[in-house]
């Protein structure tokens, strides 16, 4: 809880004041490795008990930094700026509960510079594939379906999830090749029997081969089929959505039996991990971090999302109006007033004195 108490950086200095070692210590247990993973996994089960549909969500995050000789530094997109900028990135691995709307973060793996993977020989999508791998026995113990944007939407990513077993969640472009399936019979002529029937105009569907599905309808129309995909080199369940106002969407499941509706609502619940970094690095300094090398860095960028995970089962046991702003709040205010009690010698009778100091904690810390 020390991430989410600290007012300002959460660095090695404020650490150092605001702990309960000194700064050195911090320094050096930052480079000893810890079951990110795990710990999380078990802080998903206590706050997701009664889920049934959960997914695995993956993003990239771009992470500012300065300097020239911190490892893994170089070139990424930053979404927020949509822009190339000079930082860190790392790619976060969350679980999505789909009917709650929330994200426990499971593992953050920082993505090593462009010049690095060109000397290994591996593209970026290749290296998030094999981050993701690298837990897969774990992952799929909590569920099947991974849940990723657009831009994962290739088939050597697609295609490496699919031979280990998992089923991707995403959105073509809106210019995707897809499809139709040929559903007669075969015609008994010579040659390959017929497996498509054209591709699909988005603007005018062929509403024989699509079916109308009645979710969300104040937002648009929702048309559903299993269809084929050029790029993926499979066939898929797609969901066109037609707003309103504004161009389709399509959203996908390499699952052909999942529901559209599913389809839909794993996808939109994808931004929730997104709510994970903004929360991370507004409350718990995962842009913060003073080291250079990938293990304290490592470290750092997963005890940063962690202590957001901590902090929402805090907030759902014991304040369920607050904030994560307002724990933070609540959390300094206590320390603060532990400290005047060190430093005086005084030792406060908490039966008589509880309102007071009840008021004190809550200075600062408003009621949501």
């Amino acid at each position: 809880m020390l991430f989410v108490l600290l007012p300002r950086k959460a660095n090695f200095s404020q650490m150092g004041i605001y702990g309960n070692y000194c700064e050195k210590t911090f320094r050096k247990n930052f480079s000893k490795p810890f079951p990110w993973i795990d710990f999380n996994i078990e802080l998903g089960k206590h706050l997701f008990q009664s889920s049934t549909r959960k997914a695995i969500a993956i993003d990239p995050s771009y992470i500012s930094k300065s300097g020239k000789h911190t490892q893994g530094i170089g070139q990424f997109w930053s979404g927020c700026a949509q822009a190339v900028k000079h930082g860190l990135e790392i790619l976060g691995i969350g679980l999505i509960d789909i009917d709650r709307k929330d994200c426990v973060s499971l593992r953050a793996v920082q993505t090593p510079s462009p010049k690095s993977l060109a000397e290994c020989g591996l593209s970026l999508p290749k290296w998030y594939l094999t981050s993701i791998l690298a837990n897969k026995e774990k992952l799929l113990g909590l569920s099947r379906y991974i849940v990723a944007d657009s831009y994962f939407a290739i088939f050597e990513f697609v295609d490496g999830l699919a031979r280990e077993g998992f089923h991707i969640v995403s959105r073509f472009r809106s210019n995707a090749a897809l499809m139709y399936l040929h559903e007669g019979e075969p015609t008994g002529k010579k040659g390959r029997p017929r497996k498509y029937d054209g591709k699909i105009d988005f603007d005018n569907l062929d509403m024989g081969k699509f079916r109308q599905v009645h979710i969300y309808a104040d937002e648009g129309g929702f048309y559903t089929a299993i269809v084929y995909s050029k790029s993926l080199k499979r066939n898929v369940r797609l969901v066109v959505f037609q707003p309103k106002d504004g161009k389709h969407i399509l959203y996908f499941s390499t699952d052909t039996d999942m529901s559209a509706k599913d389809v839909v609502e794993y996808y939109r619940t994808r931004f929730q991990i997104e709510f994970c970094y903004r929360d991370g690095k507004q409350f718990a300094g995962l842009c913060d971090c003073q080291a250079r090398d990938f293990a304290k860095l490592d470290f750092a960028f997963n005890a940063s999302l962690t202590a957001v995970n901590v902090a929402k089962i805090v907030i759902k046991e014991h304040y369920p109006t607050f904030s994560i702003a307002n724990l933070k709040s609540l959390l300094y205010n206590a320390y603060i007033m532990n400290r005047f009690f060190v430093i005086s010698g005084f030792r406060p009778n908490k039966s008589i004195n509880a309102k007071i100091v009840k008021e004190l904690f809550n200075i600062a810390a408003p009621a949501a």
